[in-house]
C-alpha cells in the first residue's frame, strides 16, 4: 500500500534590522530580494512573495515539512546578512535583529497577503514598522515582550 502526504503551510515571516535602523538602500533592497529568492530555491522553500524595506523584510513562504520555522528564518537572515556584507552593500557592522515574527496564513487569504507585502512602501508612508508589528501582535493575540524582534 502506498502512502501519500500533503502539506501546505503558508507563513508570513517578518524580520527587521538591528536597532530598527533604516540601513538598506533602495539599490540594495532589490539585490537582497533577489538573494532571498535564491536562498529559497536553494533550500526548496517556496517563496511566493517578498519585500525588502529600508529596515525590515516581509516574506510569504510555503514551509516544507523538513524545516522548522527557526531553520528557515536562520537561512534567510544569515545567508542574506553575509551576502550584504560580502558584496559591500552595507557596512560590516550590519546585522538583522535577533528575532523574527511569523504568522500563519490561511490559503483563502494568500493573495490578500501577497498584495499587502507588495504594497509595503505605500503602507509605510503612514505607519512605522513598530506600529505594523504591534498590529500583528494584536491581531494574533500575542503579547509584546522586550527584546523581541523589534529591538
Amino acid at each position: 500500500m502506498s502512502t501519500h502526504s500533503y502539506n501546505k503551510v503558508w507563513l508570513h515571516l517578518i524580520w527587521g534590522t538591528k536597532g530598527h535602523q533604516k540601513t538598506i538602500s533602495t539599490a540594495a533592497r532589490t539585490k537582497v530580494s533577489r538573494k532571498l529568492f535564491e536562498i529559497a530555491q536553494d533550500k526548496n522553500i517556496f517563496l511566493k512573495s517578498c519585500h525588502v524595506h529600508s529596515n525590515h523584510v516581509h516574506t510569504l513562504i510555503d514551509l516544507p515539512t523538513n524545516y522548522t520555522i527557526e531553520q528557515a528564518a536562520k537561512y534567510f537572515k544569515g545567508i542574506s546578512s553575509n551576502y550584504l556584507k560580502k558584496e559591500g552593500l552595507l557596512n560590516s557592522s550590519f546585522s538583522w535583529c535577533k528575532g523574527y515574527g511569523v504568522f500563519s496564513v490561511s490559503e483563502s487569504v494568500v493573495e490578500k497577503v501577497v498584495k499587502y507585502i507588495k504594497n509595503q512602501d505605500k503602507h509605510h508612508r503612514t505607519k512605522t514598522f513598530r506600529e505594523e508589528v504591534q498590529d500583528f501582535l494584536v491581531a494574533y493575540n500575542l503579547e509584546y515582550t522586550e527584546g523581541w524582534f523589534l529591538e
